[in-house]
């Protein structure tokens, strides 16, 4: 039974952060570690103690981890930056909280001892006789160890300790990937393996001068090795156990939101007649008024859950090339139960919710195409902008004449003409994207206009159907986009003060255009009045965009069942990367790298001199068997990954591309790691290192063709809206939500109420809510109700027996064997 472990955190805020600087005052910013591996870098907030990031990420871990862990480091312009505090979360700690954790946690310091990594690979055996017992320790390599030196790498040896006897192994220079292959042996007296007592394995960095630095240790209850004859497998090393010092506070403290989502995924066989529900609530859709398996489903969600079933919902239908139907019964059903048209998909329902989660899936990469030069735009400008009269700072306006600094009056024309030109500039991109808009996209608005209509064909009411469309195109999509943009990867960070005002400004006059105008003069932003008439003026050309947007033949859309979110010629991402191939045994020298443009599609990874270069070379997907990082050591650079082909005679290739930083390396390490997510021959352990003077730079091992010093991380991600369709993960989400909701349903559906003798029982009225008994329900929907628990219950049956045949988990320190 495969495991999906899936980890949201976001880093809201810092206060009372020490100062660092001879200024008195710090330039914080944070480091995520996931185990060893860095998966985030937040931007750096300038000269401030009590910063604010508003940075969140999502990552899947189907291997699971350990520790979570933030950094906060002070950025010098000379020099290393200064490491402040951290804060450590254990796997543990983060799953007992259930809702999630959402608190101010201190600082405490940063202890080298404590940092430790890596796992190490050991065979233990106790032989016993009349007089003694003798304890075996084969000590085969260790892996991903700690850099202790200036280089880098480490130079590591082992030491085995039992009360007071101990061996070491010899020292291998220069690595973080020893591989030793040595026998340790303590001879025990008689009396001396009593199984209360524990062996400790020590792994050291040798240093010449000073002392020798700590790299882990495995403690082993000898009892193990009384039930067992060996003992075998890969270790995680672990620090001494010392208890972390928050220092009373004085290192400042983090605002931190994390929450852990684990399932244990069945195979697929057991998902199927869940599965064959959620197609039949869509292909063989009942009467508006009666229940399906959808509305039962939205009855037991939480508003709190919605927004995750509804995305969820989207990419099964998605996957089962069925999302048009979905959202078409959902809309229907919404539209139906709607008399005033006012409050159309105005609460947070089910149908809200899909189609909200339908635009981000199937509409990224639109956005990012019509929105995106004029985001980067207006950061790049980072233009002085506002309307309030209550707002307006004269000493941060720039000099608009002259004659002295600008009067209030000049920052407000200014800013107008500004607001203008923006906001010109981006309905223009956006009328003239109807041919770029996704075509499944367009039908679900098409049917949508038509569904509105039908329900509210009179002339007063002639701009709903409009008001629909724009209501989720405009209000849902583009003004949050516009609003945040980095919560749509239209950035990498988010804006500074005065960018984040402009967006603000420029987000509220689209929502007004997407409103078509009818909300101006009645709210309480008066000042918003100079930039009335260009939104009149916009609503006719978006009037003329709805109605072309919908103007497309629903026969010549294709709705095939599919396993991504995108097509496969579209490109997922694109950008410069610094490029080196290794092709055969000279010297990697760090000049080798060359700036290419890359793009990715989830066939093919190609690149070319420039954007507009015609000339192309490429490397197929379905080729590539591996996506990981490389050591600072191989190049004495940073940010830099390989990606490993395999030829059709079976000969690996690797293609080494440097980042500009650790957030972009992740992002074209997930994007990568997603489109070869299926591929077949997957490497189960790669080298970090690259292979230089004759052996490689990591594990030091001459055979260039040797197996890989390190596990790789195929399906380590970053999750986000190009996440790949999991059928089975995804209908496990949606077990678990009727799991948790079974009692409401049976209660709702099921359960009858007793009638007193000479008592009538009173039919149950359509205008009465479904917490009335479930003796008014129709039999259709008591026998959905009774064939959706049956379900369940098949399925909470079958975890329990896999769960059961799980192996014993008693001896956590043992990773693999």
């Amino acid at each position: 039974m495969a495991r999906n472990t899936s980890l949201y955190f976001r880093i809201v805020e810092g206060r009372n952060l020490p100062a660092k600087d001879v200024s008195g005052t710090s330039d914080p910013y944070c480091i995520v570690k996931v185990d060893n591996e860095v998966v985030a870098r937040t931007a750096t907030v300038w000269r401030n103690l009590n910063p604010f990031w508003g940075e969140e990420y999502t990552l899947h871990l189907p291997m699971g981890f350990h520790t979570l862990t933030f950094y906060v480091m002070d950025e010098d312009t000379i020099g290393h930056d200064d490491v402040i505090g951290k804060i450590s979360l254990s796997k543990d700690a983060i799953a007992a909280q259930h809702k999630g954790l959402d608190n101010w946690l201190n600082l405490t310091r940063v202890d080298p001892d404590e940092e430790v990594q890596g796992e190490i690979h050991l065979a233990l055996e106790l032989h016993r006789d009349a007089q003694r017992s003798i304890l075996h320790c084969h000590v085969i390599e260790a892996r991903d160890l700690a850099p202790r030196d200036i280089t880098g790498t480490s130079d590591p040896f082992t030491r085995i300790i039992y009360n007071n006897l101990s061996a070491e192994t010899s020292i291998i220079k220069k690595t973080r990937f020893p591989h030793w292959d040595e026998t340790l042996e303590l001879s025990l007296d008689e009396g001396d393996d009593d199984e209360g007592g524990s062996v400790t394995v020590e792994v050291w960095d040798w240093d010449m001068v000073g002392k020798n630095d700590f790299l882990g240790k495995v403690e082993i209850p000898l009892s193990c090795l009384h039930r067992s004859p060996l003992l075998q497998g890969w270790f995680r090393l672990l620090p001494p156990g010392h208890t972390e010092d928050d220092a009373g506070g004085k290192l400042g403290a983090l605002r931190l939101k994390v929450r852990l989502a684990e399932n244990r995924i069945l195979p697929s066989v057991y998902y199927q007649p869940l599965m064959e529900l959620l197609v039949e609530a869509v292909i063989s859709p009942s009467e508006v008024d009666e229940p399906t398996l959808l509305t039962l489903l939205e009855e037991v969600t939480t508003v709190d859950s919605r927004q995750d079933v509804a995305m969820t919902l989207v990419k099964i239908y998605l996957g089962q090339g069925l999302v048009v139907p979905f959202l078409d019964s959902l809309n229907t059903r919404e539209v139906h139960s709607t008399t005033d048209p006012n409050t159309l998909f105005r609460s947070n329902s089910l149908a809200s919710k899909a189609m909200e989660q339908f635009m981000k899936a199937v509409g990224m990469l639109y956005l990012h195409q019509v929105l995106k030069p004029i985001i980067n735009r207006i950061f790049e400008e980072r233009k002085y902008v506002e309307l309030d009269p209550c707002k307006i700072d004269l000493n941060r306006s720039r000099r608009i004449s002259f004659k002295g600094s600008a009067s209030e009056a000049e920052v407000r024309e200014s800013s107008v003409g500004l607001l203008q030109t923006y906001l010109s500039s981006i309905m223009e991109a956006i009328v003239s994207s109807v041919s770029q808009c996704p075509p499944v996209m367009r039908v679900v608005f098409k049917q949508l206009h038509r569904r509105v209509e039908e329900q509210f064909p009179e002339a007063e009411n002639e701009d709903v159907k409009y008001l629909a469309i724009s209501g989720f195109f405009f209000l849902r999509l583009f003004a949050p986009a516009i609003l945040t943009p980095k919560l749509f990867q239209l950035r990498d960070h988010h804006a500074d003060t005065r960018t984040s005002r402009t967006l603000l400004l420029l987000a509220k006059a689209l929502q007004s255009v997407g409103n078509l105008g009818l909300q101006l003069g009645h709210g309480k932003e008066q000042w918003m009045t100079p930039l009335h008439p260009i939104i009149l003026c916009s609503v006719a050309s978006v009037k003329d965009f709805l109605d072309k947007l919908i103007d497309i033949d629903h026969s010549n859309v294709c709705e095939a069942p599919q396993r991504a979110v995108f097509l496969p010629s579209v490109i997922v991402k694109e950008g410069f990367l610094q490029k080196h191939k290794a092709e055969g045994p000279q010297l990697l020298k760090r000049f080798a790298f060359k700036k290419r443009y890359f793009w990715l599609s989830s066939e093919s990874l190609s690149y070319a001199k420039s954007p507009d270069w015609q000339v192309r070379s490429s490397i197929p997907i379905a080729r590539v068997c591996a996506v990981e990082r490389v050591d600072e050591n191989a190049f004495q650079l940073q940010n830099i990954m390989q990606v490993i082909t395999q030829d059709t005679d079976g000969q690996l290739h690797t293609t080494y591309l440097q980042c500009k930083n650790v957030n972009e390396l992740n992002q074209w390490l997930s994007a990568i790691r997603k489109v070869s997510i299926y591929n077949e021959h997957m490497l189960p352990s790669f080298h970090p290192g690259a292979h230089r003077g004759n052996k490689w730079t990591c594990c030091l091992q001459p055979d260039r063709t040797a197996s890989g010093c390190s596990r790789t991380h195929s399906a380590v991600t970053l999750g986000d809206w190009s996440d790949p369709l999991d059928p089975d993960a995804e209908i496990q989400i949606i077990y678990k939500e009727l799991l948790q909701g079974r009692d409401k349903l049976r209660k709702q559906y099921l359960e009858t109420q007793e009638v007193e003798p000479g008592e009538q029982e009173e039919p149950l009225k359509a205008s009465q809510p479904s917490s009335v008994c479930a003796q008014g329900r129709s039999e259709r929907a008591r026998a959905l109700a009774a064939r959706l628990l049956d379900v369940v219950l098949d399925l909470e049956r079958a975890h329990s027996t896999f769960k059961s045949r799980e192996p014993d988990e008693s001896r956590p320190l043992i990773l693999s064997s």
